[in-house]
């Protein structure tokens, strides 16, 4: 783990520096091509919350979502897919 939280085959996008406009629709493609053993660390500068209810909507439970910090200036999240029968994201 490196200073940022980060494990090994993870990847760590700022999404502060994605067009807002875009934003889910980068993050959604990133996740859909994302190996299963990795997984992605989104920061923020609000809570992404509506991402995940877009998430949870199109993947239900093959997505894993866990705040790993929670503001009020930062957001960090890391997505990965879930194991088969597991539970909806936490």
């Amino acid at each position: 783990m490196d200073n940022f939280g980060a494990v090994k085959d993870e990847r760590i996008i700022d999404v502060r520096e994605i067009e807002p406009r875009v934003r889910h629709t980068v993050i959604f493609q990133l996740f859909e091509h994302l190996d299963k053993t990795s997984c992605l660390q989104l920061i923020a500068d609000h809570d992404p919350r509506p991402l995940r209810l877009q998430l949870e909507a199109k993947h239900g439970n093959r997505c894993c979502w866990t705040y790993l910090e929670s503001g009020p200036d930062v957001w960090r999240v890391r997505l990965q897919h879930s194991a088969p029968g597991t539970g909806p994201l936490a």
